[in-house]
């Protein structure tokens, strides 16, 4: 079923939900942030302005990161407004449009509600300029299937595409489409809210051992010179750096729950 569609969505519209590009100021945002926490690991564990080349790797590990999580929120809002984008053409089929127009009341109704910059907002726009070059709907939705990487969003495009072919219930299946797509959703939210604590537990245990770092340096100067400016003290620091990341990295898995 459109094995090339990945290539024909990107040729057509180049947008990779399963990937991030910052933006400008992003770009100088969080390079800005990147290099604050190098330059707090090369203070705290090495004392050295020099360690900022060596750390460089995880100023790029931060930049990756980033854009995993902005990619993440990105596809989190498509999900919830494609969600809602299906309850208008739902409403619409049922007030007598046909599957094509009442993609395009829909688009009316994501604009009040979301805004021309929105995702869901684009992706209709694509999508009608797709049918105004005679472009097949379900081709489109299936494009947008591939390239949101939302399981939910593929599934409906395929069960559309079977249900068009085979003159299927199309306001049923709407209609059933947009609330599994909520019910995930609400789920989703639940748990957010119960490990929202553990998140921000997760996040302060992050920076206690700088603060540990900071305020013994603080309190008892001198106290850590030898491990500084030799090379045993940078065996152990960089021992500790690593043990730090492994438990950094673990924490995160442990509080990021997907549903």
């Amino acid at each position: 079923m459109w094995r090339n569609s990945r290539a024909q969505a990107s040729s057509v519209r180049d947008i990779d939900y399963g990937d991030y590009h910052f933006s400008a100021k992003e770009s100088i945002w969080y390079s800005l942030q990147g290099g604050l926490v190098v330059g707090c690991i090369a203070y705290f564990f090495y004392r050295s302005v020099w360690a900022c080349l060596l750390l460089l790797p995880v100023f790029f590990a931060f930049l990756k990161e980033k854009r995993r999580e902005l990619a993440k929120k990105r596809r989190q809002e498509l999900s919830m407004q494609f969600k809602d984008m299906i309850l208008s053409l739902s409403a619409n089929q049922k007030a007598g449009y046909s599957v094509e127009n009442a993609v395009r009341e829909a688009y009316r109704d994501m604009l009040m509600l979301y805004g021309k910059d929105s995702c869901i907002c684009r992706e209709l726009s694509f999508i009608m300029k797709g049918l105004d070059n005679n472009v097949v709907l379900e081709k489109l939705l299936y494009n947008l299937g591939v390239r949101s990487q939302i399981p939910d969003i593929l599934q409906f495009a395929e069960v559309f595409l079977i249900a068009k072919r085979n003159g299927g219930n199309m306001t049923e299946i709407l209609a059933e489409t947009a609330s599994t797509m909520e019910q995930k959703i609400e789920v989703d939210r639940e748990i957010q809210v119960l490990i929202s604590s553990k998140q921000m537990e997760q996040k302060i245990m992050n920076v206690v051992p700088f603060l540990i770092i900071f305020y013994i340096s603080i309190t008892s100067k001198g106290f850590f010179d030898v491990l500084y400016h030799n090379l045993a003290g940078i065996v152990i620091m960089t021992i500790c750096l690593i043990v730090y990341f492994v438990a950094y990295r673990m924490s995160r898995q442990i509080v990021e729950i997907e549903v």
